[in-house]
Formats: structure tokens, C-alpha cells, sequence
């Protein structure tokens, strides 16, 4: 295997780590379990309006339904475990369609007058690119790898 390959697959699952499986999973896991702790560390807007308030809880469900996933993709990537390289189709397709529903989500709350601390700035920018190259490293790595 080519070396450089190695090294992107370590790289990889060290962002589906962090950003899949620990911001993701475990943010996502606090937002269902802990509303009130989500708010209190900044993880889920304080005073959304309700019918955003559905639609952030089902993502949160959704997101701790299959970011589990993430963990042991990420896990087996960095040894570069041969059935890694299958399992981190999951994190890389979901993160990219996540970068990309951020980036509208956000764009819509702002446009109806609901600011958020994510709907512009540098931060939306700074979400929006670790999702968006997360999830293209890892379904690289899956394709070429898997």
C-alpha cells in the first residue's frame, strides 16, 4: 500500500473521530439525553423557535442513531483495518450531506430573521468545511482503500 494512502487513512480517521464520532455522536447524544446541558454548553440554540425545535431534535435522534458508527470507522482507520475502509462510507457520506444541510439550514434561519451563533461567520464557514473535508477524505479513503 502507498504510503501517502497510509497517511490519509490515519488523518481520516482521526477527523471522523473528532469530528464524526465527538462533536457529532457525543454532541448529538448530550442533545438528546441533556436539552438543557446541550444549551448550557452551546451545542443547541437557546430559544429556537418550536418548529426548528423539531427539526433539531430529530436530527440529534438521527445522529445518535448512526453516529456510533463513526467511532469504530474512525478507530479501524487509523491501523488501517481492511474492513475500515467499508465502514467509512457511512461517516463520509453522512458528514458531506451534513456540511451541505448545514450550510442551507443556516442560510434559511437567517434569511427568516432567526440568527443563530451559526448562521454566518466564521464559524458556519469553520463547520461547514470540517464536515464538508471529512466526508470527502473519508469516502476517498473508502474507495480507493475498500
Amino acid at each position: 500500500m502507498d504510503p501517502v494512502f497510509q497517511y490519509a487513512s490515519i488523518i481520516t480517521g482521526i477527523l471522523v473521530l473528532i469530528v464524526g464520532f465527538g462533536f457529532h455522536w457525543i454532541g448529538q447524544l448530550i442533545s438528546v439525553v441533556n436539552t438543557d446541558l446541550a444549551i448550557r454548553i452551546g451545542i443547541w440554540e437557546k430559544g429556537n423557535l418550536p418548529e426548528y425545535e423539531v427539526y433539531e431534535n430529530a436530527m440529534a435522534v438521527a445522529d445518535v442513531l448512526i453516529g456510533w458508527t463513526y467511532g469504530i470507522a474512525g478507530a479501524a482507520l487509523i491501523p488501517g483495518i481492511s474492513w475500515g475502509y467499508k465502514l467509512a462510507w457511512i461517516p463520509g457520506v453522512v458528514l458531506l450531506y451534513h456540511s451541505f444541510c448545514f450550510w442551507s439550514w443556516t442560510a434559511n434561519q437567517e434569511k427568516a430573521g432567526h440568527h443563530t451563533a451559526f448562521s454566518s461567520g466564521a464559524a458556519r464557514t469553520v463547520w461547514f468545511l470540517a464536515n464538508f473535508v471529512t466526508g470527502v477524505l473519508a469516502i476517498t479513503v473508502a474507495w480507493i482503500g475498500g
